[in-house]
């Protein structure tokens, strides 16, 4: 990239001697052209003004103008080039989203799901360098999104989401160990699961355990996030009367989760409310930055010569001119 910049700008304040000179130019032409106050016009023969009598000003601007580029050139312009070489280590993400019934609970606002899902969406919009993809889980697992770094449709896949998209329950393992199968195969520097949920596995062929050994095998690191407040929750239960909320004890299997960050080199968290769940993806986004190094290279190069060029090509007009056609204009 080339830019312009000046060596001596200090110089430039020479350019307010200028405006003295402006001053007495404009002064003189209004002596030169006095008027005189007469009863009438009659007997006098006004010729009409030509062409010459308006350029007349382009002497003094031409001149003007010669200064100034003469000033530029003083100040001494050099063309600038940057060149940038940027080296970036890519981290790739899959999150495992729980979306059983308890998501809908409303110790969060307004559910533990909808705020899981907004605090994810932050997440996402931060981490530009990186692919990520996105793993559901209840009852069973499926992946909603592969690994991808178009975030705009992984965002749009994120909205998507809902309680019901599939067999309820919490199947914990099948959640892990699919996030698992679409990172094994990556080739980037690091391999990260932040995996959510609000139970206790209960459900799906693979034991949560089992999926972090393998997370362990292929070298990912897991990050669990425990969400639910502490004690009960409220929780809305259909009812002959319609929809009512009842309050249901929160049990999450803490020890588990502890274990799976444990054994994979991540962190397990708990989420009690949604200032401690955005923390909690600030934190992991601090612990998991994409390493960008940069190396800046520049040359400079004198650029006086076409200032000078200028300035004399306005000089050779300006001389021209007053020796040809407006010789004989004062």
């Amino acid at each position: 990239m080339s830019s312009i910049e000046f060596a001596n700008p200090q110089y430039f304040y020479l350019l307010l001697l200028l405006i003295p000179l402006i001053a007495w130019y404009a002064l003189k032409d209004k002596a030169a052209h006095a008027t005189i106050q007469v009863s009438t016009l009659k007997g006098f023969n006004a010729s009409k003004r030509t062409y010459k009598y308006y350029l007349r000003h382009l002497l003094f601007v031409f001149r003007i103008l010669s200064i100034v580029l003469l000033v530029a050139a003083i100040a001494r312009p050099q063309s600038s080039n940057r060149f940038q070489n940027t080296t970036t280590e890519g981290i790739d993400i899959i999150m495992s989203l729980d979306i059983s019934s308890s998501m809908l609970a409303r110790d969060f606002d307004p559910d533990r799901l909808e705020a899981a899902k907004d605090v994810a969406i932050q997440f996402i919009t931060g981490r530009e360098e990186d692919k990520i993809g996105l793993v559901i889980f209840s009852g069973e697992s499926f992946t909603q999104c592969p690994l991808t770094t178009d975030h705009a449709v992984l965002i749009n896949l994120f909205q998507d989401i809902h309680c019901g998209m599939i067999e309820d329950g919490t199947a914990i393992g099948l959640g892990l160990a699919n996030a698992v199968n679409r990172l094994k195969d990556s080739h980037a520097k690091s391999k990260v699961i932040i995996l959510l949920t609000d139970g206790v596995n209960n459900q799906g062929e693979i034991a949560p355990l089992t999926a972090a050994e393998l997370a362990e095998t292929y070298g990912i690191r897991v990050y669990t996030i425990g969400i639910g407040t502490q004690g009960t929750a409220p929780y809305p239960v259909q009812t002959a009367f319609g929809i009512s909320m009842r309050n249901m004890p929160v049990k999450i299997d803490e020890e588990l989760l502890g274990k799976i960050a444990s054994m994979t080199g991540g962190q397990y968290f708990r989420a009690t409310d949604n200032n401690k769940l955005k923390a909690i993806y600030k934190e992991i986004d601090q612990l998991e930055k994409s390493k960008i190094e940069v190396k800046q290279y520049s040359t400079k190069n004198e650029e006086y010569l076409p200032f000078l060029l200028l300035a004399a090509l306005f000089l050779l007009m300006e001389i021209a001119l007053r020796n040809s056609i407006l010789r004989n204009i004062p």
